[in-house]
């Protein structure tokens, strides 16, 4: 990708869409960002707005995309992301992730343009395998609580491939791992997001379960560097690639992390473990280290301390 890239992100005043935005604007493209807003923030967006190279339509996608000239890439990360988000707009979540998707692949394929599609680690389920490597098809419940996101998400994967196998488009497909930092909202209801609010109110953290269910999280900075390599490896077309940290932690010990961290006089509370959550998640990353290059590089302690200095700046 050079200076004359121009390219359209769809979800693009979402958390990572809108991180992913500022880097595209920081190498020189042309960026048009994509958003119907429901869930996605004009505030995270502040600063591409002083960016001449910068242009954003509200729109929703599921309806179609706008006519845009000249673009030679898309991101296609529009759809809702936290559980609370998509369990509150969960036909929404189903049509952006499946009619939404085939509207961004039609989209670029009109356009020859190189598309990218934003998967999930979701698509993994409740893994039996640990950490999940991408040729592990998962195990998935498609009628529980979180099925409007995950299986969504798989129909979005199945059509992504099918425009690359059948039309020729240019596609690769990113499973990202949980990732956190600046832009994620107070409410968002995910762990890191929940524990850093909770900790800096001094109210007890929330911990479902016995709190030895685990994840890998990635610095949001991390995420976008991923998203980028993949768009930009010529080798990566058709591949499937995980992006997330691989370093992992129990809900417990993370809890505690937080506490120290923002010298919080919160205690723990335990809550029962909701529907289909998984108790492992870890992203096996040995292809995106061999074919991208690329690795986390901001450690959790790192990570944290940013996203906690962005959240008291919201206080």
């Amino acid at each position: 990708m050079g200076k004359n890239a121009v390219s359209l992100v769809t979800g693009g005043a979402g958390f990572i869409g809108s991180n992913l935005v500022n880097k595209l604007l920081d190498l020189g493209h042309m960026v048009v960002a994509i958003d119907n807003l429901i869930t996605g923030k004009m505030e995270n967006l502040r600063e591409a707005k002083n960016n001449h190279q910068f242009s954003f339509i509200q729109a929703d996608v599921i309806g179609g995309l706008p006519v845009i000239d000249d673009v030679t890439h898309v991101w296609h990360l529009a759809s809702p992301a936290s559980v609370i988000d998509y369990q509150n707009n969960p036909e929404v979540t189903a049509l952006v992730n499946s009619v939404g998707t085939r509207n961004a692949l039609l989209f670029a394929k009109e356009h020859g343009a190189r598309f990218l599609y934003t998967s999930t680690s979701e698509v993994y389920g409740d893994p039996k395998e640990h950490p999940q490597k991408e040729d592990y098809w998962g195990n998935v419940n498609p009628n529980g609580v979180r099925s409007c996101y995950d299986e969504s998400k798989r129909f979005g994967e199945m059509m992504t491939m099918l425009y690359h196998t059948k039309y020729g488009v240019d596609t690769r497909i990113a499973r990202i791992f949980n990732t956190y930092g600046p832009n994620m909202k107070k409410d968002d209801g995910r762990v890191v997001s929940n524990f850093i609010n909770q900790a800096l109110a001094n109210i007890p953290l929330t911990v479902y379960g016995d709190g030895l269910q685990t994840r890998s999280l990635c610095f949001v900075s991390d995420q976008v560097e991923g998203l980028i390599s993949l768009m930009e490896k010529e080798d990566a077309n058709g591949e499937v690639i995980n992006i997330g940290n691989p370093e992992e932690y129990t809900m417990v010990d993370l809890a505690k992390k937080i506490i120290v961290l923002t010298q919080s006089t919160s205690e723990i509370m335990y809550a029962p473990l909701p529907s289909d959550d998984p108790v492992k998640r870890r992203p096996d990353i040995t292809k995106a280290k061999e074919l991208l290059g690329w690795q986390p590089v901001v450690s959790v302690d790192e990570g944290l301390k940013k996203t906690v200095s962005y959240y008291k700046n919201l206080q």
